[in-house]
């Protein structure tokens, strides 16, 4: 537990969860968690007709941010808080249990308390990760999440209300699909709103609004990453829906962020390097897809994760190593 005398004022618990909001995308900035924020109400407002559940989806994430910085303001490092780190993990659980879960008493309890134990997960994984150099990322959100929704299988209070539906693997039968500009344009934003599990081009431009206030170059390596991923979901054929939702964009814009621009200086090597480690998350989510699907799990940002972790393990000296966020 942290002893660090208490001088904050509100305004700096305010200001430390707000960041939580950008930490999610490596930028510790509260008025990129506020765009983030906004884009997140706008998005499931918007969406509201197409998906009834939408709206808690977005008042998810907020408790979930809120929860989740407290409990990290509480237990553990002021410092961390300031800098929005513990709230990261909490938004994601937030939108993941709403996205997945009825709304109901039961499930709000069980979105709380995985928001907190956000903070002991990434506290353990750290620690876990430090010889390596490098940490959790959003590996506690991924790990409650997963518990939560294979719990709610064998809990009749915790009813599913979105895709964790376990099927074994079909074949894929795209076909020759014809895509307008607009499509594209549409699809790809929505690779970049997933992020946060909305599906919402409206949420995307929130979404790089806030990254270019805080960094172009974190805005850049969004767009170009779901440029990337999009590009070769329909080069591959994958799932038509999956496309349409953005599904395939969430865990390389991650990737394209963290290794492009917060781990690595941007430069000519560290440029190929991160784009190398985009397209290899991309199929990564392929084959993840197919392996939760008689789960019945989302891969979440689990592609994210594991690719980044393998193309950051190596600490190349590509220019000028740096650290900015410290996920």
């Amino acid at each position: 537990m942290s002893t660090q005398p208490n001088n904050r004022s509100f305004a700096t618990y305010v200001n430390g969860t707000l960041k939580g909001a950008g930490q999610v995308m490596f930028q510790g900035s509260a008025w990129t968690g506020l765009l983030i924020i906004i884009g997140i109400f706008a998005g499931c407002y918007l969406e509201a007709p197409y998906g009834e559940h939408m709206p808690v989806v977005a008042w998810g994430a907020l408790a979930g941010l809120i929860v989740s910085t407290a409990t990290g303001y509480i237990f553990e490092s002021k410092t961390d808080g300031d800098q929005g780190l513990w709230g990261f993990n909490g938004i994601l659980v937030g939108c993941a249990v709403f996205t997945f879960l009825d709304n109901t008493v039961w499930s709000w309890i069980a979105m709380i308390i995985g928001s907190a134990l956000t903070v002991v997960a990434r506290r353990g994984l750290n620690n876990v990760f430090a010889p390596f150099k490098t940490t959790s990322y959003t590996f506690p959100f991924i790990l409650i999440s997963w518990l939560i929704l294979l719990s709610a299988r064998d809990m009749a209070h915790l009813t599913p209300a979105g895709e964790s539906i376990a099927s074994l693997p079909t074949e894929i039968t795209s076909g020759n699909l014809q895509y307008t500009f607009t499509d594209l344009v549409v699809y790809w934003l929505k690779g970049i709103s997933q992020v946060f599990l909305v599906n919402s081009w409206i949420t995307g431009i929130f979404f790089i609004v806030g990254l270019a206030l805080c960094s172009r170059w974190a805005a850049f390596w969004a767009m170009l990453s779901a440029a990337v991923a999009l590009f070769m979901a329909i080069f591959f054929g994958a799932s038509h829906p999956d496309i349409t939702e953005g599904l395939y964009g969430f865990s390389p814009v991650l990737t394209g962020i963290a290794v492009g621009c917060t781990f690595y200086k941007p430069g000519l090597k560290s440029f190929f390097y991160s784009l190398s480690a985009v397209v290899f998350t991309v199929l990564v989510q392929f084959g993840m897809d197919i392996l939760l699907q008689p789960v019945g799990l989302a891969t979440l940002t689990a592609p994210f994760c594991i690719a980044t972790w393998i193309f950051m393990l190596p600490m190349y000296k590509l220019q000028e190593s740096r650290q900015k966020s410290a996920h």
